[in-house]
C-alpha cells in the first residue's frame, strides 16, 4: 500500500495530495531539539510499504527542509520500507547546476548524492531548472511538467488568450516556452538578456541595476570584483497589440520578470501575464511584488504561497499541482507510465 509522509515545508500540499489519493497521511512528527538538531519520529509501521515522502524545500528554511527530507528517508530505510520515493516539487539548489566560474560548487549534484546515500530509490520532481540535473542521479528520476496545468489556466482565466503570444525571458527557457506555444497554437517571442562588465565604473551607457545574487534565472553567484550591467531587448517575435504571456521556471527576486515585462510594454504589448512554475519569492522582495508591471502573477503551489498572496493586492494567483503529484504517485505505485501526465490536464 501507499504510505505518504511529509515534513514541515508544505503540509497543505501533502494533505491535498493525500485527499486526492483517498488515503491519510502517515503520522510523522518532525521537530527540533534544543540544540537545533532535527528530530523525526514516524508513528506508524512502514515495513515492506511503498513510501512517498513529499517535501518541497523553500525559503527561508531551505536547508532545514532538506535535512528533514534526508532524515525521513534514512528513517524509512532503516525501518525496512520496500521502496522510498522522494517527491520534491521544487528541487533545492537547482540553479547551482554547473561550474560557471573557478572554484564554484555544483551543489545540485551534491543534493543528488545526499538523496541517494540517505536511501532514496526514486525521485519525482517538477520543472527542473535544467533537465540535465536528472543525469546527476544513478536512481530513476521523473521530471514532471506544469505545462498542461498552465495551458488549462491560460484557456480558462486569461481573456483574449487567442490573441496572445508566449514569451521566454531568456534563451534558457526557449524550449519550455515554444512547447507551450505550439500546444496553444500561439506565436512565440524571445527576449535577449545582454550582460556587460564595466571594469572602469565610468561608462555612461544607460543600464538597469545588476542582478542580485540569487536572481530568477541562471547562476546564483555574484561577482564583487566587477560591476555587471545588463539590459533586455526583444530578439524574436512581434508583441504589439497582443497579450504577452511570460513563461519561466522560477521567480525569486522578481528582477527578471520586472525587466522582461518592461521590455514587452515598451514593444507595445496590450497586457502582460507572468506564469512561473516555482514562486520562491524571497522575503526581501515581498514589498516589491505589488509593483511588478504585470496584470497577473501566476505561480504553482509547489511552494506554500498562503503568506505571500496579500503582498500582491490580489494580482497573484496559484495553480494547484496536487492532482498532478497525486496521479504521478498512483502511477508509480501501480507501475504505470508517467508520460500520460504530459498529455493531459489534471484538475
Amino acid at each position: 500500500s501507499i504510505r505518504l509522509l511529509t515534513g514541515n515545508s508544505h503540509p497543505k500540499l501533502a494533505e491535498a495530495v493525500a485527499a486526492r489519493l483517498g488515503i491519510a497521511l502517515t503520522p510523522c512528527h518532525v521537530s527540533k531539539f534544543l540544540s537545533l538538531e532535527t528530530s523525526v519520529q514516524i508513528h506508524s509501521s512502514v515495513r515492506d510499504e511503498d513510501v512517498f515522502i513529499l517535501q518541497s524545500p523553500s525559503p527561508p528554511d531551505i536547508n532545514d527542509h532538506l535535512m528533514e527530507l534526508l532524515i525521513m528517508i534514512s528513517a524509512c530505510k532503516t525501518a525496512s520500507a520496500k521502496r522510498i520515493t522522494a517527491v520534491i516539487p521544487c528541487y533545492p539548489y537547482a540553479r547551482q547546476d554547473k561550474k560557471d566560474k573557478s572554484r564554484a560548487p555544483i551543489t545540485a549534484k551534491l543534493v543528488a548524492n545526499l538523496l541517494a546515500v540517505a536511501g532514496a530509490d526514486h525521485v519525482i520532481t517538477m520543472d527542473l531548472h535544467a533537465s540535465q540535473i536528472q543525469g546527476f542521479f544513478d536512481i530513476p528520476v521523473d521530471n514532471l511538467f506544469s505545462e498542461p496545468s498552465m495551458m488549462g489556466f491560460i484557456k480558462a482565466e486569461i481573456p483574449d488568450w487567442k490573441n496572445g503570444i508566449i514569451v521566454s525571458p531568456d534563451a534558457g527557457g526557449a524550449k519550455r516556452a515554444t512547447a507551450l506555444a505550439d500546444r496553444l497554437n500561439l506565436d512565440f517571442a524571445l527576449i535577449n538578456r545582454k550582460r556587460r562588465r564595466d571594469l572602469s565604473a565610468s561608462a555612461a551607457i544607460p543600464t538597469v541595476p545588476p542582478t542580485p545574487a540569487g536572481s530568477d534565472s541562471g547562476s546564483q553567484h555574484g561577482d564583487e570584483d566587477e560591476r555587471a550591467m545588463e539590459k533586455m531587448e526583444l530578439l524574436v517575435g512581434d508583441v504589439k497589440g497582443k497579450v504577452a504571456i511570460l513563461i519561466d521556471d522560477m521567480i525569486d527576486t522578481g528582477h527578471t520578470v520586472r525587466l522582461a515585462a518592461g521590455v514587452l510594454k515598451e514593444a507595445g504589448a496590450k497586457e502582460v501575464y507572468a506564469l512561473i512554475s516555482h514562486g520562491l519569492l524571497s522575503e526581501t522582495t515581498m514589498e516589491n511584488l505589488k509593483d511588478l508591471p504585470v496584470k497577473k502573477l501566476i505561480v504553482t503551489n509547489s511552494i506554500d504561497q498562503s503568506d505571500r498572496m496579500q503582498a500582491t493586492d490580489g494580482r497573484m494567483e496559484v495553480i494547484d499541482i496536487a492532482p498532478v503529484l497525486a496521479e504521478s504517485i498512483r502511477r508509480t505505485h501501480n507501475g504505470e507510465s508517467i508520460s500520460a501526465l504530459f498529455r493531459q490536464t489534471y484538475i
